[in-house]
Order: C-alpha cells, then structure tokens, then sequence
C-alpha cells in the first residue's frame, strides 16, 4: 500500500471529523443560546424567584443526564433542557441587577458585550493557534473545582471578598476552558459535539454571571 496516499486520506478523513464536530458543535450552541435567552426572558416575565442552590442540582442532574444520552438523539433533548434550565435561573438574576441598580440594563450589556468579545478571541486563538494548550485540562479541572468550593463558602457565610475572587477566578478560568476545548474539537481530542456544545454553554454562562457579579460591584449606580 502507497503509505503517503493512506496517511494523506486519513487525515483527510480526520480532518473532515474535526470540521462535522465543530460546525455541529457551533450551530447546536447558537441555538441553545437562543433558547437559553427565552428562557431567561421568560423567567423575567414571570418574575420567577432566585432558585439559589437549588440551581445546582438542577444544573448537575441535568449535566449527568447529558452526558449519559450524549451518544443519542436524547442526548440533544437533555442538552435544551440543560441550558434552558441555566437561562431560566439567569432570569432571575438579570430581573435583580436590572432593579437594584440605576444602571443596571448598562451592566447586563456590559457583561453581555464583554463575554462576547472574550468567546470570539479565545475561540480564535484555539482555531488558528499552532500552540498545544493541552496541558491545560487539568490544570482546569482543578481550577473550577477551587472556584466552586469558593463561591459556596462565599454563598453561605455572605463574605463579599470571597464572592469577588470566586468570580474572578470563574471568569479567567472559563476564558481558558473556551481555549481549551475548542483546540480540543480541532485537534480531535473532543468527538462528541454535544457535551463539547455544553462545555462551551457552561464557560459562556459563567463568564456573564461572573462580569455581572464584577461590572455590579465596580460601576453599580443604587
């Protein structure tokens, strides 16, 4: 067999992965994106109350549901109500800002803008970027456990500096996971679009959240 034919068509044939997984991966996120925002605009509407903890049971029932249908059209069922459920606990909390603060629509478009800004350079590093970031992943994981420890001491004992550096710590953190697992689609070590589609989710989520928590703090005119 001509072995520079057979390498040239494998990675023809890699290549033609990575590129289905990304575009499955970027046109699932938009569109639960989308749906995330009518969630959350719904939740507004009806005024819905802060889930608080509850929130993350929710979010971990349905992240373990996900990934457990990931391999199934069910899995694409399990990922809308995954994010639906985030923008509907995002409601809630958009609705606080928009009413404690004289400027509170300018810092949800801040946080908004920013987020934006911070997913479209992190995703273009990671598409044209000749750099490994692999090394990266656990140096992640263990990040975003740190954080979340964090913020759920920051939750119950109400201290705002803790509060402040668990959002610090989600955003820079969740920049890089965006870096991370995108790199990870092009250069085939994440094959399954939908659980790539929900890393991405989370990261832009947390982002938001964390910016808001920040722009509030900095610039909230009561």
């Amino acid at each position: 067999m001509n072995q520079p034919y057979y390498a040239q068509t494998v990675q023809r044939l890699d290549d033609v992965t990575m590129n289905r997984v990304l575009r499955n991966t970027y046109m699932l996120l938009g569109m639960t994106l989308l749906f995330s925002a009518a969630m959350a605009g719904v939740a507004m509407a009806l005024n819905w109350p802060p889930l608080g903890l509850m929130t993350l049971v929710g979010y971990f029932g349905l992240l373990f549901l996900t990934a457990k249908l990931r391999n199934s059209a069910w899995g694409i069922v399990s990922c809308f109500a995954l994010t639906g459920f985030m923008g509907a606990t995002l409601g809630p909390i958009i609705s606080m800002y928009l009413t404690m603060f004289a400027n509170g629509s300018q810092l949800v478009m801040l946080a908004a803008g920013t987020t934006a800004v911070v997913f479209m350079a992190m995703s273009g590093i990671a598409l044209t970027s000749k750099r490994d970031f692999s090394f990266m992943g656990k140096f992640l994981m263990v990040g975003l456990i740190v954080g979340f420890v964090a913020s759920i001491g920051a939750y119950f004992f109400q201290f705002q500096p803790l509060m402040l550096a668990a959002s610090v710590m989600f955003a820079l953190l969740s920049s890089l996971l965006i870096l991370w697992q995108t790199q990870q689609i092009v250069r085939g070590g994440e094959t399954n679009y939908i659980m790539a589609t929900v890393t991405l989710f989370v990261s832009i989520y947390n982002i938001f959240s964390s910016l808001l928590h920040l722009a509030g703090f900095a610039f909230g005119e009561e």
